[in-house]
């Protein structure tokens, strides 16, 4: 899948990598409940305060449902967030809830991490997926599944497609709902390597690089979803 990530120790370490999560960042939290269920929530990354705490927002209460009860002084959580960057890069750490707080907002404070990972999201990683999204060729929506995802491109699928007329380089958009609430993600691309098939029509996308930062973002939160 991607790199091993990089165990980053010292204190000024530390402080210089969690700095790359910047405050308002999106960042993913993973719980996992005395029974062995876990949860995985989508939040906000406010900030910390070197060797003392980080600043988690709580995710909405409507999402946590019954996982809301253990997150709790002392609850072990795992937080990643996507660095923007040339590739991407995720943040990743474990911690405990050192206290929750009801004002200015619900806020979960943490323990500071001892230690941090870093994991690249190079262009040469692709991973297997079964996503379904909607693609835009020219003025009509096709239902697809994206079967494979890299930074760069992805593979494809359409099925009762074999009408569809498509040549390389045409320009296409891939929208991915937002299964949390938020806004849809919109990746901009072109054709390449078309295959015809029996029941439909596989091919390739090369990304555009304005979407990069949406693509960087749906291939972290496919990575942590799959993980676990």
């Amino acid at each position: 899948m991607a790199d091993q990530p990089t165990k980053i120790e010292t204190s000024a370490r530390l402080d210089r990598n969690l700095a790359l999560l910047h405050a308002g960042s999106l960042v993913t939290i993973d719980v996992i409940t005395p029974a062995g269920q876990r949860g995985k929530f989508r939040t906000t990354f406010i900030g910390y305060l070197p060797k003392q705490y980080v600043l988690i927002q709580f995710p909405e209460a409507n999402r946590l449902g019954k996982f809301s009860q253990h997150l709790i002084q002392g609850a072990k959580i795992t937080v990643r967030g996507l660095i923007e960057g040339h590739e991407g890069a995720v943040v990743a750490f474990v911690s405990s809830i050192k206290q929750t707080i009801q004002m200015p907002s619900r806020i979960m404070v943490l323990e500071f991490p001892r230690t941090v990972g870093l994991q690249n999201l190079r262009s040469s990683i692709r991973i297997e997926t079964d996503i379904i999204a909607k693609v835009k060729i020219d003025e009509s929506y096709w239902e697809t599944t994206i079967a494979n995802l890299s930074i760069n491109g992805c593979q494809l699928g359409i099925v009762n497609g074999e009408k569809l007329v498509l040549s390389e380089k045409k320009a296409i958009i891939i929208v991915v709902e937002d299964k949390q609430g938020g806004h849809n993600l919109k990746l901009q691309g072109a054709v390449c390597n078309l295959k015809q098939q029996n029941d439909g029509l596989s091919f390739g996308v090369k990304f555009s690089p304005k979407s990069h930062k949406q693509v960087s973002q749906l291939l972290f939160d496919t990575i942590t979803t799959q993980e676990g």
